[in-house]
């Protein structure tokens, strides 16, 4: 039995792009040990999936901080690994193939310097999150390419008491990107064009999306706030008893996107939906080079495409 350790250290949304190869990988190697490095807000989640045996937590130690990097190396080497896959392939990645010590660097796919299965694809970096990840594992031998399964992960959504037609609506991002935003004035708009058709707005988001959510109930006082309420098994779950999903480009979006719901994703020009769209059965992208300017009319018909969207009442 080989011992295998999978390097996945992004956003939520990097992750979620990562369940398709985290499948694949699993499958190459089905009676193998499979570890996952990953950080601390997805290693709970991670750990209840079916592709990994054992899930470790990178606290990505400063530069500066030097018995950070030792525990890190430390950790490494004691998994006593045979190969290693980095699907996060950046420049941090990269540095760990040289955690080890050069008699037991093990197997190596990514694109560290020295590495024995490194990404030679010209074009990797033109190429969707998804498909450089696959074409990564095709150069390693890794030859399957499985959609997003998130059919392991579910929660109990009776707590919430929701209609039986609710839209989920995510008007967040990165705090530190608010570009990435629709305008809260545009949700609220879209929150009472949904109610006039019998379909009640829910509101996603964190604690830090709260204000963002009050803005939206405070012009559809019927909305309904499950900002700070949801963990990524009830995102699965709501994602897929809704009728459809729009939101910015964050990290929930992805997630809603791969288990199925129909999704319209809204980009600006600080982000590029042909290298880092959701991916999902059905997903719409609408992209202004500013959000400001996307008016109601494209979306709802961007929802209408995706699913069945009715008239107005009256």
């Amino acid at each position: 039995m080989s011992r295998i350790l999978v390097l996945k250290l992004g956003a939520l949304g990097n992750v979620v792009l990562s369940l398709g190869p985290f499948a694949a990988i699993r499958r190459h190697h089905a009676s193998d040990h499979i570890t996952l490095l990953t950080m601390r807000p997805w290693a709970e989640w991670l750990a209840a999936s079916p592709y990994f045996n054992q899930v470790l937590i990178d606290d990505r130690p400063d530069w500066w901080d030097a018995a950070g990097w030792w525990r890190l190396r430390r950790q490494l080497i004691a998994g006593r690994f045979d190969r290693v896959y980095d699907l996060q392939t950046s420049s941090r990645s990269s540095r760990y193939f040289h955690l080890f010590p050069r008699q037991a660097q093990p197997e190596w796919s990514g694109i560290a310097h020295g590495c024995s299965h490194p990404d030679r694809n010209p074009d990797r970096n033109r190429l969707h999150d998804i498909d450089r990840q696959f074409s990564q594992l095709r150069a390693a031998g890794v030859t399957e390419a499985p959609p997003p399964d998130l059919s392991w992960t579910s929660a109990d959504l009776a707590r919430f008491a929701l209609p039986d037609q609710f839209a989920l609506l995510a008007p967040g991002s990165s705090p530190h990107r608010p570009i990435k935003r629709w305008p809260t004035r545009h949700y609220a708009a879209l929150a009472g064009a949904l109610l006039t058709r019998g379909i009640t707005p829910v509101i996603l988001g964190t604690g830090d999306e709260t204000a963002l959510a009050q803005e939206i109930r405070d012009a559809t006082p019927d909305a309904i706030d499950l900002t700070n309420r949801t963990g990524l098994p009830e995102l699965a779950a709501l994602a897929r008893a809704a009728c459809f999903a729009i939101g910015n480009d964050t990290g929930p979006m992805h997630l809603i996107a791969a288990a199925g719901c129909a999704s319209v994703a809204l980009f600006s020009r600080d982000s590029d939906p042909a290298l880092d769209a959701p991916r999902g059965r059905s997903v719409s992208i609408l992209s202004r080079p500013d959000l400001a300017d996307l008016d109601l009319a494209p979306v709802l018909a961007a929802l209408s495409s995706r699913a069945a969207l009715p008239m107005p009442a009256g």
